[in-house]
């Protein structure tokens, strides 16, 4: 009767995490799939298959913990046993990280947030918004803790030392564990692919509208049509301007074959309509040069229209779209057009940014890999020394990561390489601990032999 009665419990709890995540499905995918036919139809160049992913991907992470939940009846019963360990501290070490690093922001923040007109709705949204990011930043460390305290606990208490006498190996016995880091790489993946990075880019656009402040898309962004000879200076792009809205303080300058100078255009404001391809310069100065002689300033009596300009808005923005900000469609529109125009800025960081996208979320595997072996202990030292090197692995790989994303992006490394690189070495890394750790053999004395006069 007990058998039957944990197993009605395991079934019901994963029809509660599916019914949970239906739930979710049904409030979030309508607004993204409106979100989606919006960023098609302002930008009709973009990757359409990428952004029609999108509701599937997050459909696919509503419905994660009720494949969390078919894993874990799936388990045994000591593989239930050690993910219950693992799952408190873990819910813990997340929670606490959360409000730490929520503290910490939020006192460096908390002058904007007071000129708002509405503190509290400010602050929500501001943090709401940028919850994809703050998940995708401390999933790794909140792993890193709940696994050095869960592993130490099991084996301080020589209950790893038991299992290993019932039959299991350390592989064995951390299976679940690795699953656990499985799924958050997963769940990160899926973050990452677009929510995370553009939940970065908004925190400036949130904080101008609080204020009432016209807040901006990009700024002071120069873009050139070798075809066309023209030359775009644009002062701001206001959010919407994909829908019409005015790109604010227009230069347009027209060379000649010669390269010579033929003709610049200001404008105060300059819209463009989609149905017709018009573009139309609000309050508009041209000044006209020819060799030889100063140029001539002409003001015309009201707004200036040009038909047949190639030019459109997401085609000037493009430069100034910073590659830490941008999702995976969006990296791949720019990387294509680049392409194909060859008329951006370097692609190096968009490049390095798209594989970084894929490799990031490894990150917390890689933790696994490391912290595991090390958090697993069988000698009356206890796990001082290993729990320490845990830490400074793992602050060596975010710190190796920055630096080598860097040079990624300056364009001394290949974007794959520099992506991919420290997770690659820490993997290996992660990998060599564990087999020490399987044969036994500890892993201090490595250490010891490493150390000058031993």
């Amino acid at each position: 009767m007990s058998s039957l009665s944990d197993q009605t419990k395991r079934i019901l709890l994963i029809l509660a995490a599916a019914a949970l995540g239906a739930l979710l499905c049904a409030l979030i995918l309508p607004g993204e799939s409106r979100a989606v036919d919006k960023q098609l139809l302002g930008f009709p160049d973009s990757d359409i298959r990428g952004h029609q992913l999108r509701p599937a991907i997050l459909a696919a992470l509503c419905l994660m913990p009720a494949l969390a939940c078919l894993l874990y009846s799936l388990g045994g019963t000591l593989d239930r046993y050690i993910t219950r360990q693992f799952l408190g501290i873990f819910a813990i070490c997340l929670s606490a990280l959360f409000l730490i690093w929520l503290l910490i922001d939020l006192s460096d923040k908390i002058s904007d947030f007071r000129n708002s007109d509405h503190i509290i709705t400010t602050i929500l949204t501001f943090y709401a918004t940028r919850s994809p990011a703050i998940f995708l930043l401390l999933l790794p460390y909140s792993l890193l803790l709940a696994l050095l305290y869960a592993l130490g606990k099991l084996s301080t208490n020589r209950e790893i030392i038991a299992m290993i006498q019932g039959g299991r190996g350390v592989v064995r016995i951390t299976l679940p564990l690795i699953v656990a880091g499985l799924l958050c790489t997963l769940f990160s993946l899926g973050i990452n692919y677009h929510w995370a990075p553009t939940a970065e880019g908004r925190q400036d656009e949130i904080l101008a509208e609080s204020m009432g402040k016209e807040a901006t898309e990009a700024a002071k962004v120069l873009y050139r049509n070798p075809e066309s000879r023209r030359l775009w200076m644009i002062g701001a792009f206001p959010p919407d301007y994909e829908k019409g809205r005015p790109l604010r303080n227009v230069e347009v300058t027209t060379t000649g074959a010669d390269r010579m100078i033929v003709s610049r255009l200001f404008a105060s404001e300059a819209s463009w309509d989609r149905e017709t391809r018009r573009w139309t310069f609000l309050s508009p100065i041209i000044s006209r040069f020819t060799p030889g002689n100063p140029p001539v300033d002409e003001i015309p009596a009201g707004p200036l229209a040009f038909d047949g300009w190639s030019e459109t808005p997401w085609l000037l923005i493009k430069p100034g779209l910073s590659a830490a900000y941008l999702g995976v469609p969006d990296l791949n529109t720019w990387l294509r057009d680049n392409t194909l125009h060859q008329q951006f800025s370097d692609p190096a960081p968009y490049l390095t940014q798209w594989h970084y996208r894929w490799a990031l979320p490894f990150t917390c595997l890689v933790t696994v890999l490391l912290a595991t072996p090390l958090a697993v202990h069988f000698s009356r030292r206890g796990a001082g020394g290993s729990v320490f090197l845990a830490v400074v692995l793992s602050a060596l790989m975010l710190l190796l990561s920055n630096i080598i994303l860097a040079l990624g992006e300056a364009g001394t490394l290949k974007p794959a390489l520099a992506a991919w690189l420290p997770n690659i070495g820490f993997a290996l890394l992660g990998l060599y601990l564990f087999r020490r750790r399987i044969t036994g053999r500890p892993i201090y004395h490595s250490l010891r032999k490493c150390l000058p006069g031993d």
